[in-house]
């Protein structure tokens, strides 16, 4: 599916804004038992130990045919996506009006009152595309301090109500398909795996966008912004700001992002991990409350259709065949039983 993109020439600066209390989220109001004393009483220590660090970066002009670079670039994205599960990239084909005019929209509608965002249809989306804290919550270190939109490709286009932001979504998810069809497609050639399972399979229209905003947490030493996990899809792209607060686990380590400014931030999911018979990581991550500013940051997830028969190209194979409808299914099964995602793990032979 291609999505006709409008105005996608229009720089649009960000300018400062006020914040008014009234477009949070009640998180503390709908949920006081847990946030019952203002004081801070046992502070997540596992919070505080991320020390800071720079992902590997790949540019992708290097991946143009003919590029004296290339195979190398090709083995330093593949050794990323081994040793990390994330990696960043600069030229990636998304020019910076676009980014930053997304910024801005994105600003403009969580930046209506909660009242108006909370409503049925906002946005004209169906129910329950907006999301904030977390009602099963039954400790400060299960709640998720933030709000977001969970939109469907499939239904940017009948968005409406706020300024641009539907046709601004519009061009970037345009794009960001197109780069995650690049970046899937030469991760699989980097394991020896020659197939058109993702032109066939990963169209745009079966991928979906998260916009995320972390408003200031008094309790930021306790409280997550998003909660430890992994993603149930082949490929994640995110454009963030540059306040930072995106956090990942590796050797057994917490370790937060540093923003680049010029590079947006990829990272394997659980399908690629399946498909790579775990030569690919998918990484645990998490994002932590940021304590005096805003955060806000917008992610693309490219998936394969429902009925998508997603299999290891390695063999001996670890995992056995399943599709994403499966998966999902037995996420909610678990998340109901447990209150966690096993994911995986459900799947091994």
């Amino acid at each position: 599916m291609k999505i006709r993109v409008q105005d996608t020439h229009i720089l649009c600066v960000v300018p400062s804004l006020s914040i008014s209390m009234d477009i949070d989220p009640p998180f503390q109001e709908k949920h006081r038992a847990l946030f019952k004393n203002s004081i801070v009483r046992e502070t997540n220590e596992d919070m505080l130990m991320a020390s800071q660090c720079e992902l590997p970066l790949i540019d992708m002009n290097s991946l143009n045919v003919g590029h004296p670079d290339r195979e190398k670039c090709i083995k330093e994205m593949g050794e990323a996506a081994s040793e990390w599960g994330f990696f960043q990239v600069v030229n990636h084909g998304i020019p910076n009006e676009i980014l930053e005019r997304l910024q801005y929209e994105q600003m403009m509608v969580f930046h209506e009152p909660f009242s108006k965002k909370s409503q049925d249809r906002f946005l004209n989306l169906p129910a329950n595309s907006y999301i904030w804290g977390n009602s099963k919550a039954t400790c400060l270190s299960q709640f998720s301090w933030s709000e977001a939109f969970h939109i469907p490709v499939t239904d940017i286009s009948t968005m409406d109500g706020v300024r641009n932001l539907g046709s601004t979504i519009e061009a970037f998810v345009n794009l960001a398909a197109s780069l995650a069809e690049s970046l899937a497609e030469t991760l699989a050639d980097n394991i020896g795996v020659k197939t058109n399972f993702f032109k066939e399979n990963c169209t745009t229209s079966s991928s979906y966008v998260r916009m995320n905003r972390y408003p200031p947490c008094p309790f930021s030493s306790q409280v997550y912004g998003l909660l430890p996990h992994t993603d149930s899809n082949f490929l994640t792209i995110l454009y963030q700001d540059q306040n930072g607060g995106l956090e990942l686990l590796k050797d057994g380590n917490w370790l937060s992002v540093r923003p680049n400014p010029e590079a947006l931030v990829i990272n394997i999911g659980d399908f690629f991990q399946a498909f790579s018979n775990n030569i690919y990581r998918s990484t645990e991550h998490r994002v932590v409350a940021p304590q005096k500013v805003e955060r806000f940051s917008m992610a693309f997830f490219y998936c394969p259709s429902y009925e998508a028969v997603i299999e290891s190209y390695i063999k001996p194979a670890k995992y056995r065949k399943f599709s994403f409808r499966e998966y999902k299914q037995q996420i909610q099964k678990d998340v109901q039983a447990t209150g966690n995602k096993i994911g995986l793990s459900r799947f091994l032979l």
